[in-house]
């Protein structure tokens, strides 16, 4: 362990995590999936990094989001038709927030804004034609349903950063 604060250790996650976040979004606006791939490179980041960058108790016990998130995605899935990718991907997510109240209610803000913000941004640039034109071949243009991968990814990043400047 190196010994690192909460906004150290946000940040070294935050660059390890944003290529990862970065394929999430492509794949998903282009074809309305997030790959297994990239849930399980998210999973090993924190598996691998985790114990470095954060003291192994608070570690441990963070996996136990994952599970919790896991078991509430795949209900979600059953009865709300919540994607299967956006399910594992909010599970694999889930270790990188804290389960203090506070961050709690951050995440919750976050993840709203989120939403709002992705969907009214996603369907604003599918009814523009030369945006379309650009990436004619997304399947998230035609789709009635939404990527929701855009909002879980940056409510995971924004709250990462937001540990990180905090500090």
């Amino acid at each position: 362990m190196l010994h690192l604060t909460q906004s150290q250790a946000a940040l070294a996650f935050l660059v390890l995590i944003t290529p990862i976040c970065a394929w999430v979004v492509f794949t998903d606006l282009k074809y309305m999936k997030i790959r297994n791939n990239a849930v399980y490179a998210l999973l090993a980041v924190f598996a691998v990094a985790g114990p470095i960058l954060m003291p192994f108790d608070l570690y441990a016990w963070r996996w136990v989001n994952a599970l919790a998130i896991f078991a509430l995605g795949y209900i979600l899935n059953q009865i709300a038709h919540f994607g299967a990718g956006d399910a594992k991907f909010a599970a694999a997510a889930a270790p990188y927030f804290s389960t203090n109240w506070d961050h709690i209610m951050l995440m919750v803000m976050l993840l709203t804004a989120f939403l709002l913000a992705a969907f009214t941004a996603h369907r604003i640039a599918r009814s523009i034609s030369a945006l379309r034109a650009m990436a004619p071949d997304w399947v998230s243009w035609t789709r009635k349903d939404f990527p929701m991968g855009l909002a879980l990814v940056g409510t995971l990043w924004a709250y990462l950063l937001i540990l990180a400047i905090s500090g």
